[in-house]
């Protein structure tokens, strides 16, 4: 089993990046306090808001936040990054369960921030299964 700080170009590993969680490979390695990932798949969908204000309905922006691209590449932060194995679903499949599960998690509650959080999800599954 790797351990952080032992993976190489093309290994396959889960990240986190922000608020969401992605299947990816490592791209570049060489970096000393991130690795270069490039998405795969995606496994959690980032959450809806303001990153630095959690679940609070009543900020400045409320962000609709979308889940980093097929194949975009980004760099995370070396401990936020895990050895995968296993069969990596295609992006597109991938994408839209991570955005329904989420929608499923909101549903039926009450507050302000899940309601924001619903109907932002609800528009960013219409516009993702329009781009497929």
């Amino acid at each position: 089993m790797l351990t952080v700080g032992s993976f190489k170009a093309g290994d396959q590993v889960t990240a986190f990046y922000k608020t969401g969680k992605y299947i990816g490979e490592i791209t570049d390695a060489s970096r000393p306090q991130s690795y270069l990932v490039r998405v795969l798949a995606v496994e959690k969908h980032p959450m809806q808001g303001d990153l630095h204000n959690p679940k609070e309905a009543d900020v400045l922006m409320f962000h609709q936040r979308k889940a980093l691209a097929f194949r975009e590449q980004t760099n995370v932060p070396k401990n936020m990054v895990k050895p995968y194995s296993g069969d990596i679903p295609s992006y597109g499949q991938s994408l839209q369960e991570a955005v329904a599960r989420a929608i499923q998690e909101l549903e039926g509650k009450e507050d302000r921030w899940s309601k924001k959080s619903l109907e932002s999800l609800r528009e960013l599954e219409k516009e993702y299964s329009a781009n497929q």
